[in-house]
């Protein structure tokens, strides 16, 4: 099922932000990280973790269902993702083989860029959602809306005044038959509105391995289903 065709066009301009080809770099310092995969026209295959990297050689550890069959062919692909370390977007390309259990082999690995575009996906959103602060001013939890969110984080708009470095957090039902998803948030951008009060960008803190999934499952599901609607 070729289901991320609609959301990606080929491209060889790099996003706004993006720095020149990295070399050098230890790519052992990015293990553990979560990833977007894509063929080299831009299409998206799946989400997954990146793990057991070694030299010019890992694994991907597949979160979403992938767009792509488990053929015995080697796959050329390009792998972003979004390093916690330098908080930046993480550009890199290899040669994946499928293994057993929604898992894929890279080798050939490169690092090829570092720059401070986003790293992920973004569904956007028009749903109503709460965020709750523990202390201060703007303690309890307040009526927002989600406006966008990703697998990293989100952005919401808010009559409530928040500030850089906030923490929220953050409640929403992205789809009516599944449960209402909560996570901990850090502010880390603020649009002043006028009338129409704030945006928030805000990144996703203290994500377990099954609140990743549960998020990049919702998100994808998401998707799908307005697609169908389409």
């Amino acid at each position: 099922m070729r289901l991320f065709d609609l959301f990606w066009k080929k491209t060889d301009v790099l996003p706004e932000g993006v720095e020149e080809e990295t070399d050098g770099e230890d790519l052992e310092l990015y293990s553990g990280m979560r990833v977007e995969v894509t063929s080299f026209q831009g299409r998206m295959l799946f989400v997954a973790k990146l793990m057991g990297l070694h030299g010019d050689r890992a694994e991907l550890h597949q979160y979403s269902e992938a767009a792509v069959s488990h053929g015995e062919e080697p796959l050329p692909v390009r792998i972003r993702g979004y390093s916690d370390r330098d908080r930046k977007a993480v550009y890199m390309e290899g040669v994946i083989l499928p293994l057993p259990q929604n898992k894929w082999s890279v080798a050939e690995l490169k690092l090829r860029r570092v720059g401070n575009d986003r790293a992920f996906f973004r569904l956007e959103t028009n749903l109503d959602a709460t965020a709750t602060m523990f202390s201060g001013l703007a303690m309890g939890e307040k009526p927002c809306r989600l406006l966008n969110i990703s697998i990293g984080g989100a952005c919401i708009s808010s009559e409530c005044r928040y500030h850089d470095g906030d923490k929220l957090l953050l409640k929403v039902r992205l789809l009516a038959d599944r449960p209402e998803s909560a996570v901990f948030t850090q502010i880390v951008r603020v649009i002043e509105k006028g009338d129409a009060g704030f945006e928030y960008g805000c990144r996703f803190l203290e994500l377990t391995e099954a609140d990743q999934e549960q998020i990049t499952q919702n998100i994808f599901a998401a998707q799908r289903q307005r697609r169908g609607r389409a």
